[in-house]
């Protein structure tokens, strides 16, 4: 892809950013609930620690990005950074329930192998500063499909190194945590590329603009995020009852699949999830990006509602795989969206609190999923409930926003 940017390097920093970040999530997700099943911690009990996961990573998440339009954005990566590292020292390190519990409130964990945190809301809008709003989607898009394709080959690494340590005669827990480690040292690597950024990614100052003095960083684009922000919690809200997790966790159960089978079904789904969001871009351009986000998501969910039922381990990774081949054009589109409708100096408030909302949805998820996992005869009804949540977003947002067009799209019939 040709860099449609007077900024190269820092272009290329954020990618790489992004590459590393989603690699260590893509292994962590693999070994989670495995690692925390193997310290002798029920379904009931994971469920609990990988809510306060993900509420600890929305905390995080608003605090930075809600300031980093205006105490810095490379400031807040850093701080990120940091906090990466110390979650998966944490995680590693320390076995006492409550313990856990506080590294994973303070940490930025990754359960679910999705994008968390900080990161994503402030890189956005860091990208939206150095390239032209014609290219926004497009670039949007391709940093979609590395990361997502850095986040399968993380899976696919994560499966692959655990098993293999465990021929080696390693103790399952301690395969899991040599994992922890590593994931540790991506935050590490983290925190001595963000420096490097140059102050082009940083908001712009506008005299003309006033500059939000609540907490929440915003001005004008409150209206907007309110109730995107509410609409976002439904659909994710119904993403937190399917954490990688929990799926891979469902697969091993439910059809004995193994660390290496495992890495492989997270391999496929991600590397097709990714790829998905090339196929969002003419669509975008040709359809527009509400209506790009809507009509290729309710498949995707019609198809997840469908994996329970499927009577064998081959059958319930096709419908799966063909589940992902379409189930993250709505990322890029919707994440294109958020940064056109908002001024460029509230991009990463507005992108953070959007981030967070999913993210608090997400968490509550596992509460309920959590115990659903540990009926076997239930466990599938969290497919059935997450595609269900979903598709009623996708109805509700369409009409709510239908109206509201994103500058490059006015004027279109």
């Amino acid at each position: 892809m040709p860099l449609p940017t007077s900024a190269p390097r820092d272009f290329a920093l954020l990618f790489a950013a992004r590459i590393l970040r989603l690699f260590a999530y893509g292994f962590l997700a693999v070994v989670m609930v495995l690692y925390l099943r193997g310290l002798g911690y029920s379904e009931s009990r994971v469920g609990v620690l990988l809510a306060f996961t993900l509420l600890g990573d929305a905390a995080v998440s608003l605090t930075l990005t809600t300031r980093a339009d205006h105490l810095g954005r490379r400031r807040m990566l850093v701080v990120g950074a940091v906090l990466m590292a110390l979650g998966g020292v944490g995680m590693a390190v320390l076995g006492n329930f409550w313990l856990l519990l506080a590294a994973a409130i303070v940490g930025v964990l990754s359960p679910s192998g999705n994008e968390l945190g900080p990161f994503l809301a402030i890189e956005q809008a860091c990208l939206a500063e150095v390239i032209r709003p014609e290219d926004r989607t497009r670039v949007f898009a391709w940093s979609h499909v590395l990361g997502f394709t850095a986040n399968a080959l993380g899976a696919l690494f994560g499966g692959a190194l655990a098993g293999f340590l465990q021929h080696r005669g390693w103790a399952p827990v301690a395969s899991y945590r040599a994992l922890l480690w590593l994931y540790a040292g991506f935050g590490g690597a983290l925190f001595l590329l963000f420096p490097v950024l140059g102050r082009e990614v940083e908001a712009p100052r506008l005299g003309s603009s006033p500059a939000p003095a609540t907490w929440h960083g915003l001005h004008e684009a409150r209206s907007h995020v309110a109730r995107l922000s509410a609409l976002f919690t439904l659909d994710a809200l119904g993403g937190g009852f399917i954490v990688q997790s929990f799926v891979a966790y469902w697969f091993h159960r439910r059809f004995g699949a193994d660390l290496a089978t495992l890495g492989g079904i997270f391999f496929g789904t991600t590397l097709l999830s990714g790829l998905s969001a090339l196929g969002a871009v003419p669509l975008a351009r040709r359809f527009g990006l509400l209506n790009t986000m809507v009509f290729t998501h309710l498949p995707s969910n019609l198809l997840l509602m469908l994996v329970p039922f499927m009577p064998t381990l081959g059958s319930a990774v096709a419908v799966l795989l063909a589940r992902h081949l379409i189930s993250q054009m709505d990322v890029p589109t919707r994440q294109s969206y958020v940064n056109a409708i908002v001024p460029a100096a509230e991009r990463s408030a507005a992108n953070g609190i959007t981030t967070t909302i999913r993210q608090i949805g997400t968490a509550l998820g596992p509460f309920a999923a959590g115990p659903l996992m540990g009926i076997p005869a239930l466990a599938g009804w969290c497919f059935v409930i997450s595609g269900g949540l979903k598709s009623t977003y996708d109805l509700i947002i369409w009409r709510a926003f239908s109206h509201v067009k994103p500058p490059e799209e006015r004027g279109r019939n």
